[in-house]
């Protein structure tokens, strides 16, 4: 994606004096690009590939629950699909999105030149796609990819083929990327803020991304154990997970959770900072209650380290653990629905109109409060026990990871693409592109939260007669949602190639009112000057 320079472009962002004199052209300007810019972009276009590949898997396994019975794929070729289905999606796709935004957006709300460690940054690109690579690979594994779901749990992982191995070793390269790119965005964050911009100033994305990378560097070590000790165990004769050997299995099911659950808000608080710049840019005013949503959004991070064993009330806990989990995991839903307060009062009464972000931010707000509501009902241990491993769950988490977090992305995504490439993307397409996705994927995942109420387990190629009406109705958006998808491909290249010329003020009067000098900054003034508060 060749980033155009335009006069959205507040002042030059490129790092170094001779840049003027040998500009890397071509394949060495992506190979070895410290520019934020291009670093961005290429994690941008990195996740949509992996994002269109964890879809086909998503559709291999749509298609073969069409109908009950065995039609399409062998029963280990459907559980490798879910185990790489979940894992490219979730560190393949909807991270590196986020991680995408930050690179673009950090250093220019904030006024800096560029990130803190440019060189670092690129490094923590460029493992991106050997790792990938290892994962899409460990399909062609002997004896296929390994068919443990994305959690990997002892003692299957323990025992499954060299699939496994490929799988760890992706799983270390990701980890350092993200700990490495966590470190370069605080590092910025902290150090590189334009003057008079402090801490309580800045907007709202930076913020989240600041709570995130801390996060960050918290969790991805302790996965990083877990999957080590996995590792030793299946080739160097420990028993971490053994119990034969005097280890236990559910020992890995707390490790992998205490980075697992604070995981799940990795992916969500980025996607908070996203939808509260949209928001306010279309409801003319400011965001409602900024300290507040620090606050909160820092509490459910804090939070989120506290609540770990809620996905494992089966596992046979004492009931004093599971009271424990149960009030803490209700807790968390206090900061949330600050938030979600917050987001509303910042609409009510102001002048709001519905381009396509708005649409994905008020999608997002919708949705992603509907996946909350279930996770409040899937916290409450005896109906939890019910509904452990059913569809139930998995309608739940899907509402809050692609309402959540896939929605917040294309809303920023329309948002800043202006800025990005100085074109505006085509706006009818992209209404008829929310309305799809929008439509498509509550076709796909409201009807699994009935199937998870009657009980349906997840994670089975089969299922019982009575499971197929809805099975079929998921089946069918799921495949209506996936090639939606393509129609926003078709956006972004016609946007690059030929759309036309963004004004100045992309957002008619988005930020042209006295508000953009209050401290959650309108997105589209000058990035470099701070804001002043009058």
């Amino acid at each position: 994606m060749e980033a155009v320079n335009t006069h959205a472009d507040h002042g030059h962002h490129d790092r170094g004096h001779d840049d003027h004199d040998h500009k890397p052209t071509g394949l060495k300007r992506w190979l070895m690009s410290t520019n934020h810019k291009d670093i961005g972009t290429m994690y941008l276009w990195f996740s949509f590939f992996m994002f269109i590949v964890g879809g086909i898997m998503a559709l291999v396994i749509r298609s073969e629950l069409f109908q009950p019975g065995l039609q399409i794929v062998k029963p280990e070729f459907f559980n490798s699909m879910t185990t790489y289905h979940g894992l490219i999606m979730v560190f393949g796709a909807i991270m590196p999105a986020f991680v995408g935004f930050a690179n673009w957006l950090i250093p220019m709300q904030i006024g800096a030149a560029d990130m803190a460690f440019p060189r670092m940054n690129n490094l923590s690109f460029w493992l991106l796609p050997p790792a990938a690579f290892l994962l899409i690979g460990a399909q062609f594994a002997p004896g296929g990819g390994a068919g443990v779901g994305w959690t990997l749990y002892a003692p299957l992982s323990t025992q499954a083929g060299p699939a496994m191995d490929l799988t760890i070793f992706a799983i270390h390269i990701l980890g350092m990327s993200s700990i490495m790119g966590s470190i370069n965005i605080i590092t910025t964050l902290l150090n590189m803020r334009a003057p008079g911009m402090a801490l309580m100033k800045m907007p709202m994305f930076c913020w989240t991304w600041l709570i995130t990378a801390y996060l960050l560097v918290a969790v991805m070590p302790v996965l990083a154990g877990a999957v080590t000790m996995t590792l030793t165990d299946r080739h160097f004769g420990t028993h971490f997970f053994n119990a034969a050997g005097g280890g236990d299995p559910v020992l890995y099911q707390h490790i992998f959770w205490f980075f697992g659950h604070p995981e799940v808000y990795i992916i969500a608080i980025p996607a908070f900072g996203v939808v509260s710049q949209v928001i306010p840019a279309f409801s003319r005013k400011p965001l409602f209650g900024y300290a507040s949503m620090v606050y909160a959004t820092a509490s459910i991070a804090i939070l989120s380290f506290m609540v770990w064993a809620h996905h494992m009330y089966t596992a046979g806990m004492p009931v004093q653990a599971q009271l424990y989990f149960m009030y803490a995991t209700v807790l968390i839903a206090v900061p949330t629905g600050v938030k979600v307060f917050n987001w509303v009062a910042t609409m009510w009464r102001g002048s709001l109109t519905f381009e396509t972000p708005m649409l994905f931010a008020i999608g997002f707000l919708f949705l992603f409060t509907l996946g909350g509501f279930t996770g409040l009902v899937l916290s409450i241990t005896p109906v939890d026990v019910q509904l452990h491993d059913t569809y139930y769950v998995v309608a739940h988490f899907h509402y809050v990871m692609v309402a959540g977090a896939l929605f917040s992305a294309f809303a920023g995504i329309y948002f800043w693409l202006p800025k990005w490439t100085g074109r505006m993307y085509d706006e009818k397409l992209g209404r008829i592109h929310f309305w799809l996705s929008l439509v498509f994927f509550n076709l796909t995942f409201f009807v699994q939260h009935f199937l998870g109420l009657a009980g349906m387990p997840r994670r089975i190629p089969d299922y019982a007669l009575q499971f197929a009406e809805f099975n079929a109705i998921s089946s069918v958006g799921a495949f209506g949602f996936g090639f939606s998808q393509l129609l926003f491909l078709y956006i972004v290249i016609k946007t690059i190639t030929s759309g036309e010329k963004a004004p100045d003020r992309p957002w008619e009067g988005a930020d042209s009112l006295e508000w953009t000098h209050l401290p959650s900054p309108a997105p589209f003034h000058s990035f470099v000057e701070p804001p002043v508060i009058k």
